[in-house]
């Protein structure tokens, strides 16, 4: 057996995980994570998508010519390989929409962002994919700035009702471009999948904290007319569709009959959190000088003392 930690869960896989961070094991794992030879859906779905069923506790997956996933009760992930498939190139599903669909099984909130511990908190980056999300993490982590989580952003509320953000054993999945500007080319790994250029990065200053509550978060945005570069806060209303919009695979939450409890929570986490756009212009060049100002940022939040 191989063991991680993923999302503050011990996980003990059947196969080996490329993009997780091995991790010392627990006497019982939080999760179990097989291999099996066939999956058969659900018969008596009370749901059905067009590669996706729920029945009960159990969520059946169908990725198209990669794999079949069988999550059951937040607690085990069955996944059968398609013909001719490798088993690294299927890793990138049952880590990213099957293990989401298991943090959801268990009442978590799970936002598409990248995080990094800034002070004594957390401060994550969100929006669409390809907007610079684990660019913008490792970008901050080469200059010292812990890594909490990349892409999956998995949070629980304390016993005060904070919401956490949950320390992540994930790898950063970074374009080739984005390893060599940032100078990350000694920590770069196995390619995220088979024929493109895109890769597993160890972090080079990882979190060393199990959770951190949340100070800030940041909608990404491409500088283009009419929006100029900087940081700016949103009103109340425009940062409530930030967050749901940042939800991690919101509609298959929704087929799990969750959308109005946890939308409730998102709200908790605007109101402990603050939102602000980040718009920034699309080349490497640049981030020195975003990283500056998300810098100068914190400092004027109190985030970091003046001259740190």
């Amino acid at each position: 057996m191989f063991h991680y930690r993923i999302s503050g869960l011990s996980v003990a896989s059947e196969l080996t995980l490329p993009g997780a961070i091995a991790a010392t094991p627990d006497a019982v794992p939080d999760v179990t994570v097989r291999r099996v030879e066939e999956i058969v859906p659900p018969k008596t779905a009370q749901t059905l998508g067009p590669n996706w069923s729920v029945e009960g506790d159990k969520f059946f997956l169908h990725v198209p010519r990669v794999a079949n996933f069988l999550i059951t009760a937040g607690r085990d992930i069955a996944m059968q390989l398609e013909a001719g498939m490798s088993e690294s190139d299927a890793v990138v599903f049952l880590l990213g929409t099957a293990f989401g669909v298991l943090l959801y099984q268990r009442g978590r909130i799970v936002l598409h962002a990248s995080a990094v511990q800034v002070g004594g908190s957390a401060v994550l980056f969100c929006g669409k994919s390809g907007a610079g999300k684990s660019t913008m993490a490792a970008a901050l982590n080469k200059r010292g700035y812990a890594h909490v989580t990349d892409d999956v952003c998995c949070i629980e509320f304390d016993a005060e009702g904070r919401p956490m953000v949950l320390s992540d054993g994930r790898m950063l999945k970074l374009w080739l471009d984005a390893v060599d500007e940032i100078e990350l080319c000694d920590r770069k790994g196995a390619a995220v999948r088979s024929m493109i250029d895109k890769f597993y990065v160890e972090p080079e200053v990882p979190l060393r904290l199990p959770s951190l509550p949340i100070a800030a978060i940041y909608a990404l945005r491409e500088q283009r007319a009419p929006l100029k570069a900087g940081i700016e806060q949103p009103n109340l209303l425009d940062a409530a569709q930030i967050l749901r919009r940042g939800l991690y695979r919101a509609r298959l939450m929704a087929t799990m009959g969750l959308s109005a409890n946890f939308l409730s929570r998102v709200m908790e986490v605007q109101r402990a959190a603050s939102v602000y756009y980040l718009t920034r212009p699309f080349n490497m060049a640049a981030m020195p000088d975003v990283c500056a100002g998300l810098e100068a940022h914190w400092r004027s939040l109190g985030l970091i003392e003046a001259g740190g």
